[in-house]
């Protein structure tokens, strides 16, 4: 697993979420017979070159990569991402999220490209940002810890506290209208059930 580039940089996928509204962890639940964080770690793990888990679900273990608990048990994604960066080694760390199974290789690669300068870089697309599919700067930690300790952890608020790069996607062909189409639901598993063909 390597970028190409001289700079190490690591893959974080977020998997610590609490599923409610699926009713079980749903980055393990299968998508054309195989779980749907396996269809992520495919699709990121020739653009970086450690691939961590973040989750306090130990069955994770079975994909052989290693898994690292939430700092703070059952508390979102801005903690997930707090997490990762905390063990990370590496000043760039590309970070998605367990239940986006229709993201590709070129487009993290795009994001990593683009992600040189800026403590955070995003797709955005009309007025809409993807904050679970970014790079991150381990430089944002000691900014992002104080804002998790005043209480500020709604991920779309806490991003804006650092310098953004947000790339518009809506005409590049790295991206398509189901890039980021995420799985909350038994509803939204059996759509993308529905999807497959059109995408595969």
């Amino acid at each position: 697993m390597n970028t190409g580039s001289r700079e190490k940089i690591n893959g974080y996928i977020i998997a610590g979420g609490k599923s409610s509204r699926m009713g079980s962890d749903k980055g393990l639940l299968f998508l054309n017979n195989k779980p749907i964080i396996l269809h992520v770690i495919e699709n990121i793990m020739h653009s970086v070159n450690e691939i961590v888990i973040v989750s306090n679900n130990k069955e994770y273990q079975k994909f052989g990569l290693p898994v690292i608990p939430d700092l703070l048990k059952d508390s979102g994604p801005a903690i997930g991402i707090h997490s990762a960066m905390s063990h990370s080694r590496s000043n760039r760390n590309f970070i998605v999220s367990c239940d986006m199974p229709f993201i590709n290789q070129h487009a993290v690669n795009f994001i990593i490209e683009s992600s040189l300068s800026t403590q955070i870089t995003l797709p955005g697309r009309m007025n809409k940002i993807e904050p679970l599919f970014g790079v991150y700067s381990t430089d944002c930690l000691p900014k992002w810890n104080d804002l998790i300790q005043q209480g500020n952890v709604k991920l779309q608020d806490m991003i804006l506290n650092f310098t953004l790069n947000i790339i518009q996607i809506d005409k590049l062909m790295e991206f398509n209208k189901n890039t980021f189409f995420n799985i909350n639901s038994p509803s939204d598993l059996i759509l993308a059930q529905g999807l497959l063909p059109a995408i595969k």
